[in-house]
């Protein structure tokens, strides 16, 4: 039955930090018996266990439970054939987004070498808009898991490309998360790439995707400024804030000294 299935995929975070809690005595149970499952769940033919499965998954990985061999040898692997050109339109929009969800999770060189050129493909995916869509609203976030070197060399044709899709959607996708791959940047690409981009989106035939890249434009202007002498930075939630200077928190001891958030996020799947 799909609802024991489901009910199954529910219950394994809990078990596996007991058994990480509890190592000694069962050392290798998680990675002998649960883990396989999980994998297994992710191409279940019902849509609500391989959810439960996806769930798992992440928050397995946001607990750092999951081996780095297992990650790279079985994880990986899974997503891969599921997000393949062949592969069921279902399974494939279910694969990309996980993927991009768990590439802040993983270590750089996991994301650079084994999933970034498959998110590359799926980037100019002419098959089916929806897969271009969440790769575009996660945009900034696989700039930020990949740094500087291959977000210039790889993901910025792409950015290009999905900046001038055809559906509106998806280049309003990209006006919303242009700060943070602006972050992600050289001031040199920046001011030479990505601003005469922005211009095109800003002067776009959608109203939609104009209004969004207005709302981006202050947050897209502030990544020009020097973090050290602005205070402007980003959080690990992708929000653009101000760091108080030490002047100002010692001229008024009455103000809080925490951040203040300019940008409510860096994506937006909207």
């Amino acid at each position: 039955e799909p609802t024991v299935r489901t009910e199954l995929m529910e219950q394994i975070p809990p078990i596996a930090i007991f058994l990480q809690e509890s190592r000694p005595k069962f050392p290798t149970a998680f990675f002998e018996y649960l883990m396989p499952i999980v994998v297994r769940y992710l191409t279940d033919v019902n849509n609500q266990v391989r959810k439960a499965g996806q769930e798992a998954l992440l928050i397995l990985l946001e607990q750092d439970l999951i081996s780095q061999s297992d990650i790279e040898n079985k994880v990986c692997p899974i997503l891969l054939d599921l997000s393949a050109p062949d592969s069921d339109d279902e399974y494939k929009v279910e694969a990309v987004n996980i993927i991009c969800k768990m590439a802040s999770m993983l270590s750089r060189t996991t994301v650079e070498h084994i999933l970034l050129p498959r998110f590359c493909e799926l980037c100019s995916d002419g098959k089916l808009f929806q897969v271009r869509k969440i790769c575009a609203a996660n945009f900034g976030d696989i700039c930020n898991a990949v740094g500087q070197e291959a977000t210039e060399r790889l993901l910025i044709p792409k950015f290009f490309e999905l900046c001038s899709d055809s559906v509106w959607g998806m280049r309003k996708a990209c006006a919303e998360c242009f700060m943070a791959v602006s972050y992600t940047t050289s001031p040199e690409v920046r001011r030479s790439k990505l601003s005469p981009l922005f211009i095109s989106l800003i002067s776009d035939t959608c109203r939609w995707v104009r209004q969004a890249a207005f709302q981006s434009l202050g947050p897209f202007i502030s990544t020009f400024a020097n973090p050290s002498s602005a205070g402007l930075y980003i959080r690990e939630d992708g929000t653009l804030s101000i760091r108080p200077s030490v002047q100002d928190v010692n001229s008024n001891s009455c103000q809080p000294s925490n951040n203040i958030t300019l940008m409510t996020s860096s994506t937006n799947t909207a």
